[in-house]
């Protein structure tokens, strides 16, 4: 057996790699409902979050591409791992946090699923300014006097009493003719 994986509750913003050494026919059972759960010593999974694809079909792109540019993980992080992932030629296993939701989990994966790496998604920037133009501040259009309001409310409604009507009569002339 591999070594355990130990995910934490409440884990967050985690892709997990997995090299699945097998046979192409296997690898495509692991789609299959609770076989990815009993080669991974597993509960149940959370399939939205979890990939099985060959590292061929990623074509000029590659796994390493298909990370940076698809989930987004920094260059930096990649580095460490760059020789490992490039290295992957058949079956890959990505996990995302979210596929084990929130609880503690203890992956024990048969001996022809080994972890590549363990990387960091990035998390969303949430700093910004306040936005300072005369515009962004409440109640800063222009009030229409009650009026123009009430004539632009009967504009509205005669349109789309208009419109329906239409559809109607389209509708009625279709059944008898």
């Amino acid at each position: 057996m591999s070594d355990v994986i130990h995910i934490p509750a409440g884990e967050r913003g985690k892709i997990r790699i997995l090299s699945l050494d097998m046979p192409p026919e296997q690898a495509k059972f692991l789609s299959e409902p609770g076989a990815l759960e009993q080669v991974l010593g597993s509960r149940d999974l959370d399939r939205d979050h979890v990939e099985i694809f060959p590292v061929k079909d990623l074509e000029e792109l590659g796994l390493l591409g298909y990370l940076s540019e698809g989930c987004g993980i920094p260059d930096d992080s990649l580095a460490p791992h760059k020789f490992a992932l490039d290295a992957q030629e058949g079956w890959v296993l990505i996990l995302r946090s979210r596929a084990f939701g929130g609880q503690d989990t203890r992956l024990t994966p048969a001996e022809p699923i080994q972890l590549i790496a363990e990387l960091a998604e990035p998390g969303t920037d949430w700093s910004g300014t306040q936005i300072q133009t005369e515009s962004a501040k409440p109640h800063s259009a222009p009030k229409l006097p009650p009026r123009e309001a009430r004539a632009r409310a009967r504009r509205i409604g005669f349109t789309l009493f208009a419109i329906m009507m239409t559809l109607i009569t389209f509708v009625i002339l279709a059944l008898v003719f």
